[in-house]
């Protein structure tokens, strides 16, 4: 895709962090410079070198989800910005549990506990930007995805990929849940919504709706 992420509206920066190249993004407001990072999960340094640079208020660090990917900056970056961290509560448990590295024997410091509850329907206001909050479970209990109407964009993190899903074989994953989350939160967008998924490329709404193969054979 050659068009460019930013645009009038928002400003955008993707980051691509950590041993399982997550994306992580910041989206800003052009007039006010308040920001959010989305999924901050590896490499602090990094986040914060680029929220210096453009002399940002980080607003919000928000968890699509609480996978240890997603979240292994966490302590660092809310503590570098004075941000408030945000995250679904049914994923708590999973956020204490570190996202899981211990699974897999990855060392990675403990994420600080959110300090405030996302729900379903809730409207995070960041300068300009509205970011609203859809309830997308299946690959973990309390994945949400935040959309911005004026923007026309919407980071799903492991939910929605291009032409492909997020996997439910890990605890708490669930195919049919995700499939609902997709076909009930995330289908319902306009087809020019751009995807901004949790690794990989951007996509767009109406590209998956028609070239997804999981999407043509559910």
């Amino acid at each position: 895709m050659s068009r460019p992420p930013s645009s009038a509206r928002m400003h955008l920066r993707i980051l691509t962090v950590g041993p399982l190249a997550t994306n992580c993004y910041i989206a800003a407001c052009p007039e006010t410079r308040e920001a959010v990072i989305i999924d901050p999960g590896w490499d602090p340094d990094q986040i914060l070198a680029v929220v210096r640079a453009l002399e940002l208020k980080v607003r919000y660090v928000i968890n699509t989800h609480a996978h240890w990917d997603h979240i292994g900056a966490n302590g660092a970056v809310v503590s570098a910005t004075g941000a408030p961290l945000a995250l679904h509560p049914a994923d708590l448990p999973l956020l204490q549990a570190k996202g899981g590295a211990d699974w897999w024997a990855i060392p990675m410091p403990p994420s600080p506990l959110p300090d405030l509850e996302l729900q379903d329907g809730d409207v995070l206001e960041v300068g300009t930007l509205r970011f609203h909050v859809l309830f997308t479970p299946g690959h973990t209990p309390g994945h949400i995805s935040l959309y911005e109407p004026e923007a026309g964009v919407v980071f799903d993190g492991d939910v929605l990929f291009a032409r492909g899903i997020g996997r439910t074989d890990l605890p708490g994953g669930d195919y049919e849940t995700l499939m609902r989350s997709i076909r009930e939160k995330l289908l319902r967008l306009p087809d020019a919504t751009r995807v901004y998924p949790g690794h990989g490329s951007w996509t767009t709404i109406g590209e998956e709706r028609v070239a997804n193969p999981f999407l043509m054979r559910d």
